[in-house]
């Protein structure tokens, strides 16, 4: 099947495709890495007028450290570029441990982060993990700039809450205060596809001690799931065996599967309990891990 017709526009600046999406009457989308956009417009899910092509602006691939230690993805920034880089492997464990996973290297190859966060599939690998890590997106329109936390960032399946006229240009996490780990771990049923069961666990530790923990889910529901109570259990505890145990079943609680073809609820949820165990008992030691379950 082909795409219905549409409009193709290629802008210089930021200020040129805020603009053309300002004209396109809430009928525009903006093309990044298009690795999802495209196969929706194929299959005619979706049916844009206006397609506003911002690869031609400069500035938007960065991948980079202020000096607080804050972590500022941009708009054109590939996964791939995410899963070479020595800064994401040195700073932040629980994206180092994602970003293999993300699909195939086809798909890392054109796919950028912050386009996954807009697609906000239900299954998409990094609204969770940047979710755990406390991240947001800076989105910027005729009304200048404004921060949007990434748990707040989603409203429904494939909705988010970016006006007609915005482009989402980075993404924002922020700086750790003691020593972070973590990590995620994705159950497919091949690799490339997507999660049945995704769960991603970011914490920081100091004196033996959690003082922040974030924990959130993929797959298990209609949204990114956050385990709020899961992370509460660990954060001002020590990692043991007990209070990772109470994590993961917190965790497992929260998640709200659906019986399907890739599995029952009941096994989703021991899944997420499983992944959560693993990865937390990874952090007790280590710092942090990435795998694929089959």
């Amino acid at each position: 099947m082909y795409p219905s017709r549409f409009r193709y526009e290629a802008p210089r600046s930021l200020a040129e495709a805020i603009g053309l999406l300002a004209s396109g009457g809430g009928e525009a989308k903006v093309l990044a890495g298009g690795q999802s956009l495209v196969p929706l417009m194929k299959l005619r899910f979706a049916t844009p007028e206006l397609l506003v092509d911002i690869n031609n602006i400069g500035g938007l691939d960065y991948h980079r450290e202020d000096p607080d230690g804050t972590l500022r993805i941009g708009a054109l920034c590939r996964h791939a570029d995410l899963e070479r880089s020595d800064l994401v492997k040195a700073k932040q464990p629980t994206m180092a441990a994602a970003a293999p996973l993300i699909a195939d290297p086809i798909v890392r190859n054109r796919g950028t982060l912050v386009g996954s966060l807009c697609h906000a599939d239900p299954q998409g690998d990094w609204a969770s993990v940047v979710t755990a890590l406390g991240g947001s997106i800076v989105a910027q329109g005729p009304r200048g700039k404004r921060s949007i936390p990434v748990a707040d960032f989603v409203t429904g399946p494939f909705e988010n809450v970016l006006e007609p006229d915005e482009i989402a240009i980075e993404a924002v996490i922020p700086a750790h205060q003691n020593t972070p780990a973590g990590g995620y771990l994705k159950l497919e049923r091949r690799v490339g596809d997507f999660a049945t069961v995704g769960v991603a666990v970011a914490v920081e530790t100091g004196n033996g001690t959690v003082t922040k923990a974030g924990i959130a889910l993929t797959g298990v529901g209609g949204t990114t799931i956050v385990a709020t109570d899961a992370a509460q259990a660990l954060t001002g505890t020590a990692l043991t065996p007990q209070t990772i145990e109470q994590a993961a079943g917190l965790a497992a609680a929260a998640a709200r599967p659906r019986t399907d073809h890739r599995g029952s609820a009941e096994y989703k949820r021991h899944m997420v309990r499983t992944f959560v165990v693993r990865i937390l008992a990874q952090a007790n030691g280590a710092d942090g891990t990435a795998e694929r379950a089959a």
